[in-house]
């Protein structure tokens, strides 16, 4: 289900400073999207703010355009964490055009990226600070930092900084935030603890929802294959036969993820992985040959997945459904951006029906279940790498339940966006 369309005007009536402006027409930014026009007035009156809208619909300039005007405006400096090094570079990549029109330097501060350069990068008394939260904290602990000027304190991915076990560390960053500053927090989703963590640590917070939790992103249309376990690298195969755009793979491991690479590569495909057991340097080679057309596949494990903002990707592909219902709406959100069209098709094993269900239950609407088309014959496995390991069945899928068969799926549902495929 989408929000009804919102006539959100143009960018010169938000109370957005005329040099920001300009930069923005230069830049081509001409329609703000719901969630900026919502939120860009009230944060720039310096209001504390609760942002809620599906990934892709340009969050990141919500937060950045007014802090940078009341930074410039009043001095101070802002802090922005987020669950991802990848989110974080794509954040600074994003407020770099304003940042340096405004003569205001900004800084990154992640894990696996030196020390020292961060060090080095301080003494420059940068006014933005953009953090994943193990690494702040490094900071904080060696003294490296202080946060006793911030004004400004922005909580992107706020659910699934959460979800990844980092509120102890959050909870120790805001201790050295001065308690008297303006809070913006952004999420694609608004679960129990992100209300806890608003009435904790926010003062009369607004709260703007363009799109309820669980809305998927627009022009996405959705389908599903009940396919076994064994069979699902034969579809994946038959399906990039038949898309011939750059396609995002989800797998739910590390282990499956790099398996998947291989298997990709050894088909003659052009792939890269991305997730936690590759290095900074690794994940962003495979971030910048994906969306330079390098790689047409990327293959992502959910952690790494949320810095992924590639305009064009074509497909995007659950080979493994995820844990979290959740996560499904920020995976598929990474096709459609923009205003363009996407499809997003997920593999689900014939065990999972009541996975599929906690999905469509979160997303209102039923997603259309395709019939498995002819298959390739199965290909020989690459030979394994040292170091590999068996996982959870070797594509990182969770062990097979028993007892629920295949007929607990109603074929013939379609999803939001419609339309049949036929494979050649």
């Amino acid at each position: 289900m989408n929000a009804p369309p919102i006539n959100t005007g143009s960018f010169s009536n938000l109370g957005i400073a005329p040099g920001l402006l300009q930069i923005l027409e230069r830049m081509k930014f001409t329609v703000p999207t719901p969630i900026q026009h919502q939120a860009i007035p009230i944060a720039i009156e310096g209001k504390d703010v609760i942002g809620i809208a599906q990934t892709g619909t340009g969050k990141t300039m919500a937060f950045g355009l007014p802090m940078l005007q009341r930074l410039a405006a009043h001095g101070g400096r802002g802090l922005v964490i987020l669950p991802t090094r990848e989110l974080a570079y794509q954040v600074e990549e994003s407020l770099r055009p304003f940042a340096n029109a405004m003569n205001i330097k900004t800084a990154v501060f992640v894990g696996g990226a030196s020390m020292n350069l961060q060090r080095g990068m301080l003494r420059q008394n940068p006014r933005i600070l953009i953090a994943t939260p193990g690494r702040l904290n490094d900071h904080l602990e060696q003294r490296t930092v202080t946060l006793k000027e911030v004004n400004i304190l922005v909580l992107d991915e706020a659910d699934r900084m959460l979800d990844m076990g980092f509120k102890p560390q959050i909870d120790r960053i805001l201790a050295h935030v001065p308690k008297k500053r303006q809070t913006m927090l952004f999420s694609a989703t608004m679960p129990r603890e992100i209300l806890q963590l608003a009435s904790s640590q926010m003062s009369l917070p607004l709260r703007i929802e363009v799109a309820p939790a669980g809305t998927t992103a627009d022009r996405v249309e959705q389908e599903i294959f009940v396919v076994r376990r064994e069979e699902k690298l034969q579809l994946l195969e038959k399906l990039l036969q038949e898309y011939t755009g750059s396609v995002l793979v989800f797998s739910r491991t590390k282990h499956g993820a790099k398996k998947m690479t291989r298997s990709l590569r050894a088909m003659g495909h052009a792939a890269a992985e991305i997730h936690a057991n590759r290095s900074l340097a690794q994940r962003r080679e495979a971030l910048e040959g994906f969306k330079s057309g390098r790689y047409r596949i990327l293959v992502a494990t959910d952690i790494a997945a949320r810095g992924i903002d590639v305009t064009g990707i074509s497909v995007v592909i659950n080979f493994d459904l995820p844990d979290d219902p959740g996560d499904y709406v920020h995976r598929i959100g990474r096709t459609a951006r923009a205003g363009r069209e996407g499809r997003a098709i997920s593999f689900a094993t014939p065990d999972q029906s009541q996975d599929i269900r906690s999905i469509e239950k979160l997303i209102r609407t039923p997603i259309r279940r395709t019939p498995l088309p002819a298959l390739p014959p199965p290909r020989k496995a690459p030979a394994s790498e040292p170091g590999d390991r068996q996982e959870g069945g070797g594509w990182g899928q969770r062990p097979q339940g028993g007892g629920q068969r295949r007929g607990g799926f109603s074929r013939g549902q379609r999803s939001h966006g419609g339309g049949g495929r036929r494979f050649r």
